[in-house]
């Protein structure tokens, strides 16, 4: 599957189940995530005061999940013309983020954070500085 779009989406992944028993949700490579994924790491305990993210990948695509509580996620794409947020605060979606997106997320005290990610951690793929981010998009 090739990545549909450069642009962030909502991916809505299949809720299995019932409510007396409970969900499943599934996500598999190339099929409902556009990439292959190569790394997979979640966040939690993070203060509702802390801002994460503040940066944007040279390669590294991501798909964000909320797995638990809700989380904000600011995104500003490479022309920087506009801010989009999204709300993730369903465990059976979640947000595709291209790389050249700047992007923070904020999250409720609660929150569990998924993020399956197209490749290993290298930190040369980091833009850490927002106006070096600025100058190459």
């Amino acid at each position: 599957m090739q990545t549909q779009t450069n642009k962030p989406y909502l991916i809505e992944f299949p809720s299995i189940g019932a409510s007396e028993i409970g969900y499943i949700s599934v996500s598999e490579a190339q099929k409902n995530i556009p990439f292959d994924i190569e790394r997979v790491y979640w966040t939690y305990y993070t203060p509702e005061s802390i801002v994460r993210g503040r940066h944007a990948h040279h390669r590294t695509e991501q798909v964000l999940v909320s797995v638990m509580g809700r989380i904000i996620v600011n995104l500003e794409g490479p022309d920087s013309s506009e801010i989009i947020t999204f709300v993730l605060d369903r465990p059976n979606v979640g947000v595709y983020i291209p790389a050249h997106y700047w992007h923070t997320m904020q999250y409720s005290h609660i929150a569990v954070q998924l993020v399956l990610a197209s490749a290993h951690y290298d930190e040369s793929d980091y833009i850490r500085d927002y106006q070096e981010f600025k100058s190459i998009s």
